[in-house]
């Protein structure tokens, strides 16, 4: 009796699965055709870190307060500044982040006091080696304000 169960448990298994299968060939399909297409990010997701551009200064408004590398759990984060007067704030020169051992658990976002760490939308960011991992936020930063720059003037000559 327990043959012919076995026997007759499989084949209605068999047929639930093919009902399955049968439902999923008439709807629509999930698979994206990646890097051709590219689905819409969430607003919450979280990137790797980068300097966030203020529109009013048209750079960051980092202020060396080093909260950011005292923070840091992976202690990746390497932050240099200089002043630029004898009484006058210091100026960022350097921020290196090695994203290798970055665990972006999100703390130096957190704790900076003037908002300039931001999450990025991108999500395409690799390398071959661990020195490629290294990434000069600086000169992301200075890249992102010349992309900008382009846009605003390709917006200005197209209105």
């Amino acid at each position: 009796m327990g043959y012919f169960k076995d026997i007759f448990v499989g084949g209605l298994s068999l047929i639930e699965g093919m009902g399955v299968t049968v439902r999923r060939l008439f709807q629509p399909l999930v698979t994206v055709q990646y890097p051709r297409q590219k689905i819409p990010l969430s607003s919450a997701y979280r990137g790797h870190i980068e300097l966030k551009v203020f529109e009013e200064s048209g750079t960051h408004k980092c202020i060396v307060c080093l909260n950011c590398e005292k923070t840091c759990p992976s202690g990746v984060i390497r932050v240099q500044g200089e002043k630029q007067k004898e009484k006058g704030p210091k100026t960022l020169t350097n921020y290196v982040i090695d994203f290798s051992k970055c665990s972006l658990c999100g703390l130096c976002v957190e704790i900076c006091p003037t908002s300039t760490l931001v999450y990025s939308k991108e999500y395409e960011l690799v390398g071959e080696t661990g020195a490629d991992c290294q990434i000069d936020l600086m000169a992301r930063l200075a890249t992102q304000v010349e992309k900008t720059r382009e846009e605003k003037k390709t917006q200005e000559i197209a209105a």
